[in-house]
């Protein structure tokens, strides 16, 4: 982990600073049971920005967890209406990767 020295009138703090893994075009993992199911077989899901393409998002992988995707498949998800006590509402579409990974490599989350 990375410190960030703090000065301050009486002395000097070391605060730890978390190395976030983040990219602007992942917005996080995915996560559902047929998700974490299909993690065990080295088998991932993110949630993406709409705009990003598969060499975007081969590229923010690698730099991100440090594993190199084998193949990455992408689908988008339609807006859906839905109605809760009697309102109706809507649900938030996107777009998700389902990155795969050669055997033995695996990202953790947390």
């Amino acid at each position: 982990m990375a410190t960030k020295k703090i000065k301050s009138n009486k002395d000097e703090k070391k605060v730890e600073k978390k190395d976030s893994k983040t990219h602007p075009l992942i917005l996080g993992p995915r996560i559902t049971e047929k998700s974490a199911t299909l993690a065990d077989s080295g088998i991932y899901t993110f949630n993406i920005v709409p705009r990003a393409n598969k060499m975007e998002i081969k590229k923010a992988i690698k730099q991100v967890y440090n594993v190199t995707p084998v193949k990455i498949s992408m689908t988008k998800i339609t807006e859906k209406v839905i109605i809760r006590r009697g309102v109706p509402g809507k649900k938030q579409g996107g777009k998700k990767a389902v990155v795969y990974l050669k055997k033995g490599d695996k990202i953790a989350f947390a």
